[in-house]
């Protein structure tokens, strides 16, 4: 598959609360400018994929069944339209899914979509969304688990497995609102010292509310190509060069270890089947829910040794001018969290930065990222590695 196919467009809108903006229209808007940025009509779009939102269960279903088709004004154009989702995971299947509508030659162009608007739901329903999907109703949502006690957990086990400091996790979060502050799409874009973090309120021991992920309002979309017929609009594109991935539980009590997941085999299985070593990767595109999850994949895809990722953030390498930049855009704990789609939004900023198009915070000669996509208790790692160079 190396290179067969290629992100040949991406649109996004800003990321934040807007109660004033439509989710439909926030999708239109995203999709339209990844369309343009393609360089195609709409009416070249031969495959919509839109991703699950959780804010709305109607406006859900809607995307099921074609509204995206008809209100770009695809009727009779567009040859299959099909959810594709797995939480945080989902910009991997996305790719999935595209990746084998292309091969099998069902499709020249697909356009994939996501759009949420937490600011539809009141608090404590917002609460509840991310306090109980994914989550095992029958073993573990009585007892109080949801996704900020997940990441204390985390957090709390890989510092005693490591000896990391709690200034060694919260490193994380200063290194992704450096780059945030060049994002003109992120929900936070001022200034973040550690002291700040560590010294913020106590949300689930030891994470701290600089730690955890904000819900926001947020749409993305990207435009995935033959990359034959992608080459012949723009002269631009992001070549998915290979991809690697594990499945590990669904319950996390069922974990064996929640200090590594399955990223190392999933990163392996993606660097065997390419013929680009990890000494060639120039940025790291990190689903980052918690920072937690960050040192964990930077060790883990064999970036750094054991133990040592904190140090290493600290020191200042994964921020703008370091060695391996991280989560270029901010990811979910800076731009925001927009449920599916913030997994998305690493996808579309990995292949903002490979088409040389992110503005103030372009990392200069980039050549090769690799990205991951994780969903619901991290019960999937993926790694995918792109590339410019076909």
């Amino acid at each position: 598959m190396n290179r067969e196919i290629a992100i040949t467009g991406v649109g996004e809108v800003p990321s934040g609360n807007y109660p004033d903006r439509s989710v439909l229209g926030q999708a239109l808007n995203a999709s339209m400018e990844a369309i343009a940025n393609a360089g195609l009509e709409k009416e070249q779009i031969d495959a919509i994929l839109p991703a699950s939102s959780f804010h709305d269960s109607w406006y859900n279903t809607d995307q099921i069944f074609s509204m995206y088709v008809e209100e770009l004004g695809l009727q009779g154009e567009v040859q299959t339209n099909a959810q594709v989702t797995s939480g945080g995971a989902s910009s991997a299947s996305l790719m999935k899914m595209a990746r084998g509508l292309i091969q099998e030659g069902e499709a020249d162009n697909v356009l994939i979509v996501h759009s949420e608007k937490f600011s539809e739901l009141d608090f404590e329903d917002a609460i509840d969304v991310f306090a109980t999907l994914g989550i095992p109703r029958q073993w573990e949502a009585p007892y109080g688990i949801n996704y900020n006690a997940i990441g204390g957990f985390m957090t709390e086990r890989y510092k005693h497995e490591t000896g990391a400091s709690e200034e060694d996790v919260a490193s994380v979060c200063v290194s992704n609102r450096e780059w945030a502050k060049d994002n003109p799409n992120a929900m936070f874009q001022d200034d973040l010292t550690l002291e700040e973090v560590v010294e913020s309120e106590m949300i689930a021991s030891p994470l701290h509310a600089y730690e955890c992920n904000v819900l926001a309002d947020g749409a993305s979309a990207l435009v995935v190509s033959d990359s034959d017929i992608g080459e012949r609009y723009t002269d631009d594109l992001a070549y998915l060069d290979s991809h690697g991935g594990t499945v590990t539980h669904y319950s996390i009590s069922q974990e064996a270890d929640v200090t590594r997941f399955g990223w190392e085999d999933a990163a392996n299985k993606a660097f065997r089947d390419s013929d680009i070593d990890r000494e060639d990767i120039d940025a790291a595109q990190i689903y980052d829910s918690y920072p937690v999850v960050n040192l964990i994949a930077l060790e883990e895809m064999g970036f750094v040794e054991r133990g040592e990722a904190g140090k290493y953030v600290r020191e200042g390498h994964t921020e703008p001018g370091g060695e391996l930049p991280m989560t270029t855009n901010g990811g979910m704990l800076s731009q925001g969290h927009t449920g599916a789609g913030g997994g998305i939004a690493v996808l579309v900023e990995c292949a903002r930065q490979l088409m040389g198009d992110a503005g103030d915070r372009q990392i200069p000669d980039l050549t090769n990222a690799v990205e991951t996509a994780v969903g619901g208790t991290y019960m999937d790692a993926q790694v995918s590695i792109y590339t410019n160079e076909r």
